[in-house]
């Protein structure tokens, strides 16, 4: 780990204008932040602790939800409107990690975590765009079992690892944040970025601006939500394949859906031609596996990740069959 200056602040506008330093980081739990420094992945100078600032509430507010950046994964999970409104945001962090890192890791925080494709994280081995930008991806020939299938380019072929962002992004979230130049808001599909020739550029957040709070719009399909995980072991680990659905459904016929898929994806991957193919129909298997199919038409493999394709289809047809009440 490299030496870092350290300062612990208790406004917003404190935050930013240390944030806005040359080389500083933004630490809350740090259950990644802390990870990368230690392996000198990131090599931040300049360390703002922000865990004083009045950003821990969950509160009902006109039109949905909005949770404070600072509040702690376990306890967007377990609060009661959110399971009741937003069934598939509990069920998506419940499924994140391990209970002592949903206890430590900020809501906000798990948005910014980086790749955990091992070339990005371990400097011993062959390069990396994200880490060293023009340098190459060596996952593209090399281990690349865990990595996406859904937008990716030659330069970077890393999954986004968050179950959360998953959900978020499917059920229309917004990320509200404060800067130098003022506050903004974000839709969560575009707060993550596509790779393309510029994969180290991860996602919407300027430098200097701090996430303050994420807003949930409630909706029938928000409240009728569902999120399913594929993953090697039941418990503190990546998705292979993940799905976050929702559907409103009247009469015996969607009226609307949300898809998003998860451990496929360079970034959490809104399923919009999904969601077109099931909005005015009835919620049946061969239905699902026609949204299934829409969706991954454009999915491409690199070799060993070849197999999430179809597991992303089966995923997704399973995470909508189940939210239905088993399709005819």
């Amino acid at each position: 780990m490299n030496p870092f200056d350290y300062a612990r602040v208790s406004t917003i506008p404190d935050a930013i204008a240390s944030g806005s330093r040359n080389s500083a980081k933004f630490i809350a739990g740090g259950t990644n932040l802390v990870d990368l420094m230690k392996a000198t992945v990131e090599k931040p100078a300049h360390v703002v602790d922000i865990n004083a600032l009045p950003l821990s509430r969950i509160e009902a507010v006109d039109g949905g939800i909005r949770i404070g950046a600072l509040v702690r994964m376990s306890d967007v999970a377990a609060h009661p409107l959110i399971q009741k409104r937003f069934p598939a945001v509990s069920q998506a962090l419940l499924a994140s990690a391990s209970p002592q890192l949903r206890n430590a890791a900020s809501i906000g925080g798990n948005l910014m975590q980086r790749p955990r494709c091992p070339y990005f994280r371990e400097l011993t081995w062959t390069p990396c765009n994200r880490r060293n930008p023009g340098s190459g991806c060596s996952a593209q020939e090399g281990e690349n079992r865990m990595h996406a299938v859904l937008g990716g380019s030659d330069h970077c072929i890393a999954t986004h690892a968050s179950d959360f962002a998953v959900a978020f992004a499917a059920l229309d979230g917004i990320v509200k944040v404060h800067g130098p130049k003022g506050e903004r808001q974000v839709k969560a599909t575009d707060f993550h970025l596509l790779p393309g020739d510029t994969p180290h550029i991860e996602h919407d957040l300027r430098h200097g601006e701090l996430i303050v709070s994420l807003f949930l719009p409630d909706a029938p399909h928000a409240a009728r939500s569902s999120y399913l995980k594929v993953r090697d072991r039941t418990e503190y680990e990546f998705a292979l394949a993940s799905a976050a659905v929702g559907l409103d459904l009247s009469g015996g016929v969607i009226r609307s859906a949300r898809v998003a898929l998860g451990g496929v994806g360079t970034k959490p991957w809104r399923a919009r031609f999904a969601e077109a193919a099931l909005v005015g129909k009835r919620p049946t298997a061969d239905i699902f596996r026609a949204a299934a199919e829409a969706e991954l038409k454009s999915a491409r493999g690199r070799g060993q990740n070849n197999y999430k394709i179809e597991l992303a289809k089966r995923t997704l047809v399973r995470a909508l069959t189940d939210l239905s009440g088993g399709a005819a």
